[in-house]
């Protein structure tokens, strides 16, 4: 890629980082009371996916969200309010971190229920279809979703209408406390997906490059019409399945392994990539663009503790 879609990317990784770990320190307060699922460790697959999208076209995620929804441009104010449970909140406050939107930025909606999304995604690209719009529907889901009948349903539906679909699958390899290994008899789903006529690409979701340089190969393709493609990005979340601590000791996942993609973080990654193409240009873009956004955030916080709350 070029440099300025390099920094373009990054920027959006640092965002959707800061705003997590800002989670993090406000939550114990417990002003906000909304569930939360960080998506702290997998920045690199929302921000590659999203640097090729307009706001023609559509995306919907799953309760893991904040990264999909935060790089397809949801404004801080409207994020931080709907998880204060604030008027002015992306669901006027009623829907908490788990249900996001933004039609103006073809935020068409997330769900809390796993695999919720994956039709309703059908549905918004099947009409783009009919009403021959330019757009695509990029659907953003787990591995845990893939268990569900739901999804299959509709990949063979996409794949029969060639409907206008990137299917995006995170595998940070648990479902909740689950492995993917004692859930799947098979140990790879690609040529599964490929059986559908689906095109298909395999990538490392911690690097940045890769994800935006394949999801663009397949966007490609489905915008001249081609159909659906699917996305496998193998990722990991850092915290736990739900809430802002690191839930390693409970002992479903080895501390070793949780340690092994703390050392893979994209973020890093992405840092030793601009440093190594754009050299001392880097080094000064990485040390300030922090604290912009920190500015940013502290702002969009503070003006979502002094809205008014959401009312019936």
């Amino acid at each position: 890629m070029d440099i300025e879609k390099a920094y373009e990317i990054y920027k959006q990784m640092i965002k959707i980082r800061l705003v997590e770990e800002a989670i993090i320190k406000e939550y114990p307060l417990k002003e906000i009371r909304t569930p939360v699922h960080l998506y702290i460790g997998e920045e690199a697959i929302a921000a590659g996916v999203t640097a090729h999208l307009n706001d023609k076209d559509y995306i919907i995620s799953n309760h893991r969200s904040h990264g999909h929804c935060l790089a397809k441009g949801l404004s801080l104010d409207s994020f931080f309010k709907e998880l204060y449970g604030k008027q002015g909140g992306a669901a006027n406050g009623r829907g908490g971190s788990m249900h996001l939107v933004d039609m103006n930025k073809g935020i068409i909606g997330t769900s809390a229920i796993v695999a919720g999304g994956i039709p309703i995604g059908m549905g918004a690209a099947f009409k783009q279809q009919l009403n021959k719009e330019s757009g695509v529907t990029v659907i953003y889901f787990g591995d845990g979703a893939v268990d569900e009948g739901v999804f299959w349903e509709t990949l063979n539906f996409s794949a029969l209408k060639k409907l206008p679909i990137l299917f995006v699958m995170e595998s940070n390899e648990y479902a909740s406390q689950t492995p993917a290994g004692v859930r799947h008899s098979y140990t790879d789903i690609i040529p599964i997906i490929k059986g559908f006529g689906i095109s298909t690409a395999d990538v490392d979701g911690n690097d940045a490059g890769a994800v935006w340089r394949e999801s663009g190969a397949l966007l490609q393709q489905i915008r001249a019409g081609h159909g659906p493609a699917f996305l496998f990005c193998k990722t990991y979340r850092w915290m736990g399945h739900v809430g802002i601590v690191d839930d390693t000791d409970s002992g479903y996942r080895p501390r070793q392994e949780v340690d092994s993609w703390f050392e893979r973080c994209p973020i890093l990654y992405m840092e030793r990539y601009l440093k190594q193409v754009d050299g001392d240009n880097a080094v000064e873009y990485i040390k300030t663009i922090a604290s912009g956004w920190h500015e940013e955030i502290d702002s969009a916080i503070k003006g979502a503790k002094e809205a008014a709350y959401a009312v019936d």
